[in-house]
């Protein structure tokens, strides 16, 4: 007799799913027993940290991961990276254990009452099969969905007491695609508008870099010599940093992206939302009398687009095809780029001075250190959200796939996930040094990470920029004129001994050859390093 757990174990298994990352309970040990050889389980101490680390994983990777957490207690812990996972369009499938099926309707301890609600709307899909035999095809279906454009995590609730069952469905194990073409009618139409405009935008978004599309966005951006902007908050570099037509970042916010790309009669968006905000400032959507053109994969960001003509398709596909139909207007053109701040003239902002060995350090000139001291194919996962546009001012990206970000805003995600893109490097054999880059608040959400770095030996190095203060809130408490809120400091914290506390090397450095020193020994360890650096608590604007 075949089981329900050899059968599924076996289609995992034929589908290359044979990494699990999870935290397990009582409900998953039934799937877990007699573990197969051939598989490997990650562990995490706490749900969120198991879904971000599977997310870093499946992002370098470029393929689907499964994620094995505890019924609804461990769904519930991992909504807040979950939604950052569905936000980054990251393949995952979510597995969670359920309570016998004879005790469902009593509702018993641990149950999962509502499956098929609870990870809403975060997922793609989400499915308890209606019996036993029906797992291996739920599988199946569940790889097919995460895997289809948009890409994105899906969640199976799995009765513990399914997996000892006969197997009696034939499970077929089939292929999908990851990529959806164009309508050839349509892109003609963005074609001819592009090629009639006098002074067209380029604006690139992250499913670029997510379908490994820079060359064909350089491409496109040398045959229209066209500007190309970063969609706002970009959470992966798009397009090369240190390229003649890169403008910069968009503020994410809505009044001043229209001033940024005023005088502009065609913009075109392509793989990314049309627009993202995050502070409210008024203002008109586009400059008046620009036509907007908006690429995307996915229908529902299509769909939510407040202005615009879309097009659904693959990125890299919709490039490669104008590219085909535009005529050659390439030449010399050498674009002034901004600073990634939201103020519409951050450029005249003079540039900070170099830090002496032995001062204190901004952000900024942290940041400049580090990039200094750092190898220069090192991945930076970032999040230090008051930070942000200091990093930008001193870090171009000029390589694909060296920057990653949640695109969700939801703290905690950024140290799991650099476990799993560190993993992921040594696992592709590539070996790129992976840097994160940690605020000290950020920190608190998900430490446990650490002990996933540990017991795996990444060569993880994380800095944490300690202003002992949620910065970032600080500064949109002062945009939006709310003096005293509280619960915005953050004394006392010692991330460095916190790392320690979970087997991981913690080290302070408060100056700039502190910091230096701190790097080259972190370069050569086996596992994770964390280096605290305490820095100017001064509080940047927000707009």
């Amino acid at each position: 007799m075949t089981t329900v757990r050899a059968a599924a174990f076996q289609l995992l298994r034929e589908l290359g799913l044979t990494t699990i990352f999870g935290n397990p309970g009582s409900t998953e040990e039934t799937f877990l027993e007699n573990f197969p050889d051939d598989f490997r389980y990650i562990l995490g101490l706490q749900e969120a940290s198991v879904v971000a680390a599977a997310d870093g994983y499946a992002q370098v990777t470029r393929r689907p991961v499964l994620v094995n957490v505890h019924t609804a207690a461990g769904v519930s812990n991992a909504l807040g990276t979950l939604d950052s996972t569905f936000q980054n369009k990251t393949p995952l499938i979510l597995t969670a254990g359920q309570q016998t099926r004879e005790m469902l309707l009593l509702e018993p301890w641990l149950v999962n009452p509502d499956p098929q609600s609870i990870a809403s709307p975060w997922v793609k899909w989400a499915h308890q099969p209606a019996r036993p035999q029906d797992v291996p095809a739920a599988f199946m279906r569940a790889y097919a969905i995460a895997m289809q454009p948009p890409q994105g995590p899906v969640f199976l609730s799995l009765p513990l007491d399914d997996w000892d069952a006969e197997s009696t469905v034939p499970t077929a194990v089939r292929s999908v695609t990851s990529r959806v073409a164009a309508d050839p009618d349509r892109l003609a139409e963005f074609a001819a508008a592009l090629a009639s405009a006098e002074n067209p935008v380029l604006v690139f978004g992250s499913d670029i870099a997510r379908g490994d599309g820079w060359a064909e966005a350089v491409t496109l951006a040398e045959r229209l010599n066209a500007p190309v902007w970063a969609a706002p908050s970009s959470e992966r570099v798009p397009f090369p940093e240190d390229h003649r037509l890169y403008a910069g970042g968009l503020p994410f916010a809505q009044g001043l992206l229209s001033e940024r790309l005023a005088g502009h009669d065609v913009i075109l968006v392509v793989g990314a939302p049309v627009f993202r905000y995050y502070p409210w400032v008024p203002g008109a959507y586009i400059p008046a009398g620009s036509q907007l053109l908006h690429i995307t994969d996915d229908p529902a960001e299509s769909g939510r687009a407040p202005v615009g003509d879309s097009l659904v398709s693959d990125s890299m596909l919709a490039l490669r095809g104008l590219a085909e139909l535009l005529p050659d207007r390439s030449a010399d053109t050498v674009v002034d780029t901004q600073e990634h701040r939201l103020a519409p003239h951050a450029s005249a902002e003079p540039r900070p001075e170099d830090p002496a060995d032995h001062d204190p350090l901004t952000a900024r000139q942290l940041f400049r250190v580090l990039r200094s001291a750092t190898p220069h194919d090192t991945v930076i996962v970032q999040e230090s959200p008051s930070n942000i546009a200091d990093l930008h001012s001193e870090w171009e990206f000029t390589q694909p796939d060296s920057y990653f970000a949640m695109a969700s805003g939801a703290l905690g995600w950024g140290l799991p996930a650099a476990v799993g893109i560190a993993l992921a490097q040594r696992d592709l054999t590539t070996h790129r040094p992976v840097l994160a880059l940690i605020g000290d608040g950020s920190m608190q959400f998900s430490p446990q990470a650490l002990y996933t770095a540990v017991r795996e030996e990444v060569p993880l190095v994380v800095v944490v920029p300690n202003n002992g203060e949620y910065g970032i809130l600080k500064a949109f408490a002062e945009f939006q004129k709310n003096p005293g809120v509280p619960g915005l400091d953050l004394p006392g914290l010692k991330p460095h001994l916190i790392a320690q506390g979970y087997g991981a090397t913690g080290i302070v450095a408060r100056t700039a050859a502190e910091v230096r020193s701190a790097l080259n020994g972190a370069w050569e360890r086996s596992g994770p390093t964390v280096i605290e650096v305490p820095i100017d608590p001064a509080i940047p604007p927000l707009v």
